[in-house]
């Protein structure tokens, strides 16, 4: 019962907001833009449109007198398909961010801008017109975009500049994003009308209409469900561009919904058929899959992509291989590699560590040095960070032959272990017979000042301790008294065990040693009181 409930409020929801973009004026059944619905009063007629190119200054002076309009209403549906509209834009211009970062403007602009700084608004189109310089889609640009703080003056501009040339799509977005910040709501919706009319972006008002909704309702935050909903009742009046099923796919990669992203994505191609232009989506639906452990879903896409040349940037790759890391996903992480480079594309240091550090958490050193020597052929040089990776794996799989080689190769190619990786790979020598590789890493560390060498050094005394080298445990741990080095307790009580065991020879060793130790570290006299 409480289900029917819910289903029907929110089947009333989405009905109360198609009616919102399809209602007309005696014939329900025709869609009209949803920008031109605003209600005025108790009116059900939609409200004029300007003229295109100008925006109206006059403040609706074509409504009748006693029309009231309700300001609560107005300005609640501008808060919701403008503010919350945050990650639509009109085809072509997905890359396009409101308040971008400040860049280098054109001389011509900086003039203008310095007229429109000290200028009244009333006079401001004749001084402009009297500098004799052409509004130029970039010039036009370039004051919007740092006109945030003077709107009214930024209007007047804009009025003026569309006066002898046609605006471009970009400038359209930056005048309503730059009063729409400035709560002029009015002037805000005067340029939506008017951008719509002029045909700025080269698609049906309804659709963009319907986008707009569509990524409000998205931008709730999963909310996407609801969206769809929406989509497969107004989809049958309104046909949808490949904006429509970006909105609903990146919604769904937001939810990490893979079962909901596979069917739009299906209906998308199905409706649309496959072109680059529709890349923003394409790369929302793989990275849904990727990011969903449905690895194998993606690299079939991928290739049906591939051939009809609608392969993913070098971005989507980058990405996916940064979650397949996190994810110690090794196979599908070669064969997204493999498509990758059969697409043309050259990969950076960053990406062949991040697949290089795949193949080493699942202990694949053999195709971790492929990708190693393979580096050189595209123009990339492996770095201490590539090196360390590499070393750290065939430390952690007992390869001590391979270790000790790679460890000379390491420092030839100038690219010093990591102190950690010394500890452990010192640890390992002694482990695996190779005490002399472990006494080189050592006095590697000491003659280039590797810090720190704490758990280095106490690896080192351990594995002499063990093999029994009590001469040699003298000479390295006097060494490191001298240096100050912090000897751990517990290498102190394993050559104290070793005391025991090992006869006289042993003990006199022992002994000699715990004096020089007992100088510098009084704190254990208690621990080794009697020995001597």
């Amino acid at each position: 019962m409480k289900e029917s409930i819910k289903e029907s409020h929110r089947d009333m929801k989405i009905d109360k907001q198609i009616t919102t973009l399809c209602s007309l004026s005696g014939d329900k059944g025709k869609c009209q833009n949803i920008f031109f619905l605003i209600p005025i009063g108790n009116s059900k007629q939609p409200r004029t449109h300007p003229t295109p190119h100008v925006l109206t200054s006059n403040k609706y002076s074509h409504r009748k007198h006693n029309e009231q309009r309700d300001d609560t209403f107005f300005q609640s549906a501008h808060n919701f398909v403008l503010k919350k509209r945050v990650t639509w834009l009109p085809h072509g211009i997905n890359g396009y961010q409101t308040n971008p970062k400040p860049k280098e403007i054109s001389p011509d602009a900086k003039t203008l801008l310095q007229i429109i700084s000290a200028t009244a608004p009333h006079a401001l189109a004749a001084a402009l017109s009297a500098t004799a310089i052409p509004p130029t889609p970039d010039v036009v640009q370039d004051v919007l975009r740092l006109s945030y703080s003077n709107s009214s003056a930024a209007v007047e501009f804009f009025r003026w500049a569309g006066l002898t040339r046609k605006h471009s799509a970009h400038s359209w977005n930056l005048i309503v994003d730059l009063l729409g910040k400035n709560s002029k709501f009015e002037p805000m919706w005067d340029a939506i009308r008017s951008m719509r009319n002029e045909g700025a972006y080269g698609i049906p008002p309804d659709v963009a209409a319907m986008n707009a909704l569509l990524s409000a309702i998205c931008c709730e935050g999963g909310s996407t469900t609801l969206a769809l909903e929406f989509f497969e009742k107004i989809k049958v009046k309104i046909t949808p561009d490949g904006d429509t099923f970006m909105i609903l796919l990146e919604g769904w990669e937001r939810e990490g919904n893979v079962t909901k992203a596979k069917s739009t994505f299906g209906e998308m191609v199905v409706r649309l058929g496959w072109s680059p232009q529709n890349m923003v989506a394409y790369n929302s639906v793989l990275m849904t899959l990727v990011r969903g452990m449905e690895v194998e879903e993606a690299i079939k896409f991928l290739l049906v992509m591939k051939g009809k040349g609608c392969l993913p940037g070098l971005k989507f790759f980058s990405n996916a291989l940064d979650v397949l890391l996190k994810q110690n996903d090794s196979t599908h992480a070669i064969a997204l590699w493999d498509i990758m480079l059969d697409g043309g594309f050259m990969p950076n240091l960053m990406m062949y560590n991040t697949i290089i550090g795949i193949l080493c958490n699942a202990g694949d050193a053999d195709n971790a040095f492929r990708f190693l020597d393979e580096m050189v052929f595209y123009g990339v040089f492996a770095d201490s960070f590539t090196y360390n990776m590499i070393f750290q794996c065939l430390v952690k799989h007992k390869k001590v032959h391979e270790a000790g080689k790679f460890f000379i190769e390491m420092i030839k190619n100038e690219c010093p272990p990591m102190p950690s990786n010394c500890a452990a790979a010192i640890a390992m020598c002694f482990d695996g017979d190779d005490p002399e590789m472990a006494i080189e890493i050592w006095s590697y560390m000491i003659e280039n000042s590797l810090s720190p060498v704490d758990e280095s050094a106490n690896a080192l005394l351990i594995g002499l301790c063990n093999l029994r080298r009590f001469s040699d445990y003298r000479r390295f741990a006097e060494d490191m008294l001298d240096m100050k080095i912090k000897i751990h307790e517990s290498t102190m009580e394993k050559l104290k065990n070793a005391r025991y065991k090992d006869g006289r020879s042993a003990r006199d060793t022992c002994d000699s040693l715990w004096k020089s130790l007992l100088a510098n570290f009084t704190s254990f006299t208690g621990m080794f009181r009697g020995w001597w």
